[in-house]
Order: C-alpha cells, then sequence, then structure tokens
C-alpha cells in the first residue's frame, strides 16, 4: 500500500491471473470481517455483504484511485453505496483499503461507532454518501460526476446499487440523464441478487430484461455472474476502455448470490435480515475456510 494510491495504475503492472488472485484473497478476507462484525451484533445484512464481496473487492483493490491516510484527497476516485444498509460489506472493503483498521471492525453497530449499520457520511472514513432510502445513489453519481468534469478532475465515479433500486424511477432518471450528459468517467454496478425485503425481486416488481432496458438509456452495459472475480475484472477493464472511446456511462449488473461462500446461510430461506445464532458463527467461518482452502489445492470450489 503507497501513499499515493492504492490500485488505479497500480493493477496495470500485473498479469490478469495475479489481478484474479490479489482481488480473491482481498475478498476472503473481507468475508471474514463481515462475519466479525455480524457476530457482534447477531444478525444484520450479512448474506448481501458475502454475496458482494468480490464486487467490492475487485473496485476496492483493483481499480479505485485513493490515499488511504487522506480519505478527502481531491484527486480520489469516488465510490457511492448507495444501497446504504451494506455498509457492513463497505467497512469490510475500507478495512482491506486502509482507510479504517481492521481492530475498528469489531465496534460495528455499537453506541458511539464510526460504523453504524446504516452507512453514513458524516460518521466514516471513505463513506461517500449517507445510503437510506434506495434510488437515491445514481442521481447524486451523476451530480458528482458532473462536478467533476467542470472542475477538470479526471476522478472516476463508481455508483453501487441494488437490482431493488431498479424499481425506482429516480434511478432511470438519472440513468438517462448520465447518457444525454456522457458521463463516460461513470460506472454503475448493480447487486442482482433477486432479493429484496419483501421477498423475491421478480415477484416484487419484475425487472427483466434488465439488460435491454439500461441498453434502451443508452449505457454501456455488461452482465457476469458477480461470484467470478475474473468476469468481474475484464468488464471493469471493458468498462474503463469503451469510455475513453465513446464517452458512454458504463453499468456492469452482477448476479450474485447471498451469503456466497457459507453453504449455511447460502441456503437460508429468510435472508434477507438474518438472524444468525450464537453456535452458528463458527461454522459460517468453518465453511468459508474450507471453501476457500479448496480452491487453493484443487481449483475448484468445495
Amino acid at each position: 500500500m503507497t501513499a499515493t494510491t492504492v490500485t488505479g495504475a497500480r493493477h496495470t503492472a500485473r498479469t490478469l491471473p495475479e489481478r484474479v488472485a490479489h482481488v480473491s484473497e482481498a475478498a476472503y478476507r473481507m468475508r471474514h470481517h463481515v462475519l466479525t462484525m455480524g457476530e457482534g451484533q447477531g444478525q444484520g445484512y450479512v448474506g448481501q455483504a458475502l454475496g458482494a464481496a468480490d464486487t467490492l473487492a475487485a473496485v476496492y483493490t483493483d481499480q479505485l484511485r485513493l490515499r488511504p491516510e487522506d480519505p478527502e484527497w481531491s484527486g480520489r476516485d469516488r465510490f457511492l453505496l448507495s444501497t446504504g444498509h451494506y455498509a457492513i460489506g463497505l467497512y469490510a472493503a475500507l478495512a482491506e483499503a486502509g482507510t479504517i483498521p481492521v481492530d475498528e471492525l469489531a465496534t460495528y453497530g455499537t453506541d458511539d461507532s464510526r460504523l453504524p449499520m446504516s452507512g453514513m457520511a458524516s460518521y466514516t472514513p471513505g463513506m461517500e454518501i449517507s445510503g437510506g432510502s434506495l434510488g437515491h445513489g445514481l442521481t447524486v453519481a451523476v451530480g458528482i460526476a458532473l462536478g467533476l468534469r467542470h472542475q477538470n478532475n479526471p476522478a472516476r465515479v463508481f455508483n453501487f446499487l441494488s437490482d431493488g433500486e431498479l424499481d425506482e424511477g429516480s434511478t432511470w432518471e438519472a440513468a438517462m440523464g448520465a447518457h444525454h450528459h456522457k458521463l463516460g468517467h461513470l460506472t454503475a454496478l448493480v447487486d442482482m441478487n433477486a432479493l429484496q425485503a419483501d421477498g423475491a425481486t421478480n415477484t416484487v416488481l419484475s425487472i427483466e430484461p434488465a439488460d435491454d432496458k439500461w441498453r434502451a438509456c443508452g449505457w454501456f452495459t455488461q452482465r457476469v455472474d458477480g461470484n467470478d472475480v475474473e468476469a468481474l475484472l475484464r468488464a471493469l477493464d471493458a468498462a474503463t476502455e469503451q469510455a475513453a472511446a465513446e464517452g458512454r456511462p458504463s453499468v456492469i449488473l452482477c448476479d450474485t448470490r447471498v451469503g456466497r461462500g457459507v453453504p449455511l446461510l447460502e441456503n437460508r430461506e429468510k435472508a434477507h435480515f438474518m438472524r444468525i445464532e450464537q453456535h452458528e458463527w463458527e461454522i459460517c467461518r468453518q465453511q468459508l475456510t474450507a471453501g476457500h482452502d479448496a480452491v487453493a489445492a484443487n481449483g475448484t470450489e468445495a
């Protein structure tokens, strides 16, 4: 980790297999961080954070230009977490990036902590916006991207949002605005985990074919397995390359699995906000470690 950047130009010195290995190990550590934070509360949005860990690791350890010791650095790339309840996952990424100490994760959700259960920019270093009511993140991202352009600032803007936010009209208004203004330095990452608070996304309000909807709004659109690190990195590279050539905003639809890496949680029926019993936390860790070790030994998932 350097004083100038966490990643950005640095990843170009690595081969793709090296980048995949680097991000995969970061995602594994982040999943352990999530379990540590979740155990302190006994419940929470653990499943979403486990599912999104690969996406967050890819962005934070391979893409973003940051100064960990200076979260307000004007040249930083901006990462906006629209889904404030995913904060547990973002805290794991910020710890991996060096913006917050790993030891501080143990304070998650406690009184006077800088790490509240729903993300708040006024509390947490590296948290760009306070996420809450869904559907606001992309509109703010468009505004920030326009502001950076007016300042001749080349920083990129990433907005992480959920498939449930595709139910919101404000999301599509922002999508059309981003294309109209040719915001090529804006990339949206949509966690397509197919689950909302009220049930499966396709039963609450069907959003498919989501790919076609984004393309109709003029975005460079890709859809990948959001738990496949190589696919994520290739998509992020393609987003960067097309932005330089065409100036279109990019969206990567990331199909993920709630609870990824922990079979006990992947198979939970009620997975949006999980209550995990005290004796189950160690089982979760053992399953996560076993799966990781199997991949390391055999190159296949357990």
